[in-house]
């Protein structure tokens, strides 16, 4: 019975632990934008260029769009000035000169090692990316696109801004240049991108999304929740009413595999149907089906009532792949390879995904022949699983 005491003690700390960190990262993902182009990104030709064709010397000209929410903004200047936890267009552009000198501080582009010249349009613009405001700010460059021989030259975007606020924002970068387009993504971990001509841009494509696909699998803890939920009886078989190791470890192999499988083919076909807009699910009851599905499947490791998890692993897949698109669509697509973009996500999130099923099995190998594992081990940590993916489902009503 101590040992019994010590285990539900260790749980309980664990339980306030887990929801701590799920609040913390609890937020719609902080995002920003930023477009290049040869030509003007805004309806109406610029100020400098009125009714003109763009001749080639003028071609060379960058032009760009930056936008970062009105949330972001917020928590690096101060728009809110009536304090009232709302933003109106009317505050945010009252603090207008202080937001350009932000994002001139925070944004660097450079051309040929050297820091061009931004100069940001004085009409600043709003736009909504997932019911959230978002600034926009239109500006144009002398970066120099061409060497003397007509060479495309690399260019190198520098972003700063709001990551030491939120270490999960991202700036997601789009240009169209020299007749290719170029996607990336800038965080926390890497501040520049560069646009390299003469590389591949498929290339830089299935890597940039293939590390993001990955970097969700790790940062969704609801995802990983449910695969250590179905993981957890693998290694363990039904007797006489109660849980007992499997020493058939063809067979722990197999239903293992069977289940990654299923898990594997749901979230793939509605990962790609709802990236490519082909479904388009409710946020909302996604999220909150994916936290059910988790206490569904922790509740039926300490009350087995279902044995064969496949097809219901296969059911909640699912779920879980709407959700994945919902991160892939806060991210973006790119323009020119949006199927590329899908694939690649997707394949990102089965590499995380096999990196925890590495971590997880062989753990889970040595526990189950353990005796605490089968009476309290699977209970315990089934109980905590519930109770996490049961607040999430009270907080996603």
């Amino acid at each position: 019975m101590p040992y019994l005491f010590r285990c539900l003690r260790a749980a309980c700390v664990l339980i306030v632990f887990c929801g701590s960190l799920h609040t913390a990262h609890a937020h719609q993902m902080s995002t920003a934008y930023i477009n290049l182009a040869h030509r003007p990104l805004q309806d109406e030709p610029l100020q400098s260029h009125p009714q003109q064709e763009i001749s080639k010397t003028e071609s060379q000209g960058l032009y760009g769009q930056l936008q970062i929410r009105w949330f972001d903004l917020e928590l690096v200047i101060g728009l809110d000035a009536n304090t009232d936890g709302e933003l109106s267009w009317a505050e945010v552009n009252a603090r207008s000169a202080e937001i350009k000198a932000f994002a001139l501080a925070n944004l660097k582009i450079s051309s040929q090692q050297q820091d061009c010249v931004l100069n940001i349009h004085n009409d600043i613009q709003t736009d909504m990316h997932f019911d959230e405001g978002y600034l926009v700010l239109n500006f144009e460059s002398n970066c120099v696109l061409l060497d003397i021989n007509d060479k495309p030259q690399e260019l190198a975007i520098r972003y700063d801004a709001i990551f030491a606020q939120d270490a999960d924002h991202k700036l997601l970068v789009n240009a169209d240049l020299f007749e290719q387009h170029f996607s990336g993504v800038i965080d926390s971990q890497n501040h520049v991108y560069h646009i390299e001509p003469e590389n591949n841009p498929i290339l830089k494509v299935i890597r940039t999304y293939i590390y993001q696909g990955i970097l969700h699998i790790f940062k969704g803890t609801d995802h990983i929740l449910f695969l250590c939920a179905l993981l957890l009886t693998c290694v363990l078989q039904r007797r006489d009413q109660e849980w007992a190791a499997n020493n058939n470890k063809r067979q722990v192999l197999k239903h293992t595999a069977w289940i990654i499988t299923a898990f594997t083919l749901a979230h793939s076909i509605t990962l790609t149907a709802t990236a490519m807009d082909l479904i388009v699910p409710s946020s909302h009851w996604v999220e909150f089906g994916i936290a059910l599905s988790v206490v569904l499947t922790a509740l039926n490791n300490i009350w087995p009532l279902v044995l064969r998890l496949g097809w219901i692993t296969f059911a909640f897949g699912l779920l879980h792949g709407m959700g994945f698109a919902g991160v892939l669509g806060e991210l973006g697509l790119a323009k020119e390879q949006k199927l590329l973009s899908v694939l690649s996500f997707n394949l990102g999130v089965e590499v995380g995904q096999l990196m925890i099923l590495a971590v997880v099995m062989p753990l889970l190998f040595f526990a189950a022949k353990r005796r605490w594992y089968q009476r309290y081990g699977i209970q315990i940590a089934s109980g905590i699983i519930a109770l996490i993916a049961l607040q999430w489902c009270i907080e996603r009503l």
